[in-house]
């Protein structure tokens, strides 16, 4: 049973991309953040996020990194919104921090990849 525990614990324990705000919701200039995005993780995956319909605080977004394609409705609070396991953070114009954990499959572990992601023009 400690085992169990010890590894729901570590996993747990792991790298958050869930950092608590007391800032209200805003509305965003939709220039800054709609369009495709693309980029590549420390561990050189490629990344790609397309941000549309930007009204308000609110945004449609596709991401895609190898396989995994996710469509999510996001909301925009300091600069940053969070897609499924993955967090987008508005850095200047036409540039941006990606971060996303990764779950190994066979261990349960997991690891934060980070890259910078550049709007196409």
């Amino acid at each position: 049973m400690g085992d169990i525990m010890s590894i729901l614990q570590s996993s747990y324990a792991s790298a958050s991309l869930n950092t608590p705000s007391s800032t209200p919701y805003a509305n965003v200039d939709p220039t800054l953040y709609q369009g495709n995005w693309g980029g590549t993780y420390s561990n050189n995956q490629k990344f790609q996020l397309s941000i549309t319909a930007v009204n308000g605080f609110r945004a449609q977004v596709k991401y895609q990194s190898g396989s995994t394609i996710q469509y999510q409705s996001v909301l925009i609070k300091d600069s940053s919104f969070r897609i499924g396991d993955t967090k987008f953070t508005l850095t200047a114009q036409g540039t941006a921090d990606v971060k996303n954990v990764v779950t190994d499959p066979a261990t349960g572990n997991t690891s934060l990849v980070e890259g910078n992601a550049t709007l196409a023009t």
